[in-house]
Parts: C-alpha cells; sequence; structure tokens
C-alpha cells in the first residue's frame, strides 16, 4: 500500500502538473498562429520557422544523449519519414484552418483525431476494435457533425482543412505505434525533426516574406516556447506513463474556447458546444477502453495544435 508521500506518486503529479503547464503553452502558440495567419504571414513559412527550432531541439536532444549517430539508425526509414510528412500536412492544415475559422471551433474538430487513431489502427495495426469504441467514434463523429451544421460553423475550406489537420495527425500516431515497437524515441524525434526540416523548408522559402518586427517577434516566441514546452513534455513522460498523461490533452478545448472568446471574439454557440463536449467525452472513452485492452500509448511529446 502506498502513501500520501509515495515519491513515485509525487513524480506521477509533478509530471501531470508539466504537462498541463507545457499544453497552455501550445494553446497559447495557436492563438500567436491565427493572428499572424490573419496579418498575412504565410503558414508555409511560419511552419518552416517551426521547424527549424524543432530540428535543433531534436538533434540537441539527441546529441546531449550521447546517441546522435545512432539515433538515426531505424528498421522503418520509410515510415520515419512517413511520419514526418504526415506531421508537416498536420501544421500546414492546422494553420491554413485558423485564417477562416475560429480557435474553438478548429480545435473541436481536430480533436476526433484519437477517434480516427482507432479506425486507422484496425487495418495498419491489424487492432481488433470492439463495439463499445466503434460506438464512441460513431457518437464522436457525430459531435463534429453537430460543430458544421447549417447555422453552425460555416463549412469552407477552413473546416476541411481542420478535418485533415485530425486525420493527418491520427495517422502520424498509428505510424508513431509501429515503429515504436523497434525504433526509440529519440529517434523518432530525430526523423520528426530532420524530415520536418527538409519538407517545410523546401515549401516555405518559396512563400519568405520579410517580416515585420512584430511578426518576427511573435513567430520567435513560438520557436522559443514550443523548444520549451517539448522539454516540458519530455519530462513529464519521465514522471508519468502515457496513458495516465493522454486524457490531459484535452484540456486544450477549455483553453482555445477561452482565447476563442476573449481575444478573437469568436465565442462557439451553445449547440456546437455540445458537440465539442460529445466528442471530448467520446475520446475519453476511447482511451479508457484502449487502457482495458492495455494498449500502449505513445510515449512522445505532445504537439503544438494537437494538445
Amino acid at each position: 500500500m502506498t502513501s500520501a508521500t509515495d515519491p513515485a506518486r509525487d513524480n506521477v503529479g509533478r509530471g501531470i502538473l508539466l504537462a498541463l503547464s507545457a499544453i497552455l503553452i501550445f494553446s497559447s502558440q495557436d492563438a500567436v498562429s491565427k493572428f499572424l495567419v490573419q496579418s498575412d504571414v504565410s503558414p508555409f513559412q511560419m511552419t518552416m520557422m517551426r521547424f527549424w527550432a524543432t530540428a535543433v531541439f531534436a538533434l540537441g536532444l539527441a546529441w546531449w544523449q550521447g546517441n546522435l549517430r545512432t539515433a538515426f539508425r531505424s528498421k522503418h526509414v520509410g515510415l520515419q519519414i512517413a511520419r514526418g510528412a504526415l506531421l508537416v500536412a498536420d501544421i500546414w492544415m492546422y494553420v491554413l484552418a485558423l485564417s477562416t475559422v475560429a480557435l474553438a471551433a478548429v480545435q473541436s474538430i481536430t480533436l476526433v483525431y484519437p477517434l480516427l487513431v482507432t479506425l486507422f489502427a484496425i487495418p495498419l495495426l491489424g487492432e481488433k476494435v470492439g463495439i463499445f469504441r466503434i460506438g464512441a467514434v460513431l457518437v464522436g463523429f457525430c459531435g463534429a457533425l453537430v460543430i458544421v451544421r447549417p447555422g453552425g460553423v460555416p463549412l469552407d475550406w477552413g473546416v476541411a482543412f481542420a478535418a485533415g489537420s485530425g486525420a493527418a495527425y491520427a495517422l502520424y500516431i498509428v505510424l508513431t505505434r509501429k515503429v515504436s515497437a523497434d525504433d526509440s524515441p529519440t529517434t523518432s524525434m530525430v526523423y520528426n525533426g530532420v524530415v520536418g526540416l527538409v519538407i517545410s523548408t523546401a515549401v516555405g522559402v518559396f512563400h519568405w516574406e520579410w517580416l515585420d518586427l512584430n511578426s518576427f517577434l511573435l513567430i520567435g516566441y513560438i520557436m522559443i516556447t514550443g523548444v520549451a514546452a517539448h522539454g516540458m513534455m519530455i519530462l513529464a513522460l519521465s514522471m508519468a506513463p502515457a496513458s495516465v498523461l493522454q486524457p490531459f490533452n484535452y484540456t486544450s478545448l477549455p483553453w482555445a474556447l477561452l482565447i476563442s472568446a476573449l481575444i478573437f471574439h469568436e465565442p462557439l454557440d451553445a449547440v456546437s458546444l455540445i458537440g465539442a463536449a460529445v466528442i471530448v467525452g467520446a475520446g475519453l472513452v476511447v482511451m479508457a477502453r484502449e487502457r482495458i485492452k492495455k494498449i500502449t500509448a505513445v510515449a512522445e511529446p505532445t504537439l503544438p495544435g494537437k494538445e
């Protein structure tokens, strides 16, 4: 029997606190990204500069751990490259969605990704999915339809980009589960950074524009706090299991609701809020069933826009 002062339990509490702090930072980055894209800063330039910092962080971490060369050794190089490409596409579409859709609505729609993971895992991982998880997936999709119903969030390319972002991230998670059987988290992180750097820069350079001081400082904020928040998530994952931290990712939604209403004056209507709550509830049911089935959660830092 463990006591209230059990060090292991204390570490889990610290891990949760670090994860919650990182998610708050990522939520602030979403707000900054929305402000920038609405100020005509290219999403492709923004993503490119974000990956510059991500790559430096990933390579620096691997070097600090003393295994920079071995970090590139993967039994699934093709899948690792596909993961990196999916992550870039996810962030591109997420930021593009922010240009026309309220932050809270984008966050709500993309939070269907745990439900899509359940579906994608059937053909890609050979997982058997029972009636409870299938039912939760269907209910969650109904919640998304409530948000984009007639009279709700207007249907435009922004909504399509938000849905695409959630789908890309779900595929990214499934492939991460697949490679994690043989590759270390450090290897996956290094491939994320390097592949993301190459792809985002190959596109971003064609959208490069000199930034005014305000925009430069805001992108600098995203780059610096992104590294800090990723570091916090790595510490959190060293203190608490990924399966324990995973449900706290949904705290990004209340932050998005608050920021959307107070800063951008884009509150969700009451019915859409119900739809968002349905998505979160369905996602939590899926996570609970995965814990019962002992499906390993991805032990990797949370990503901006997918807290």
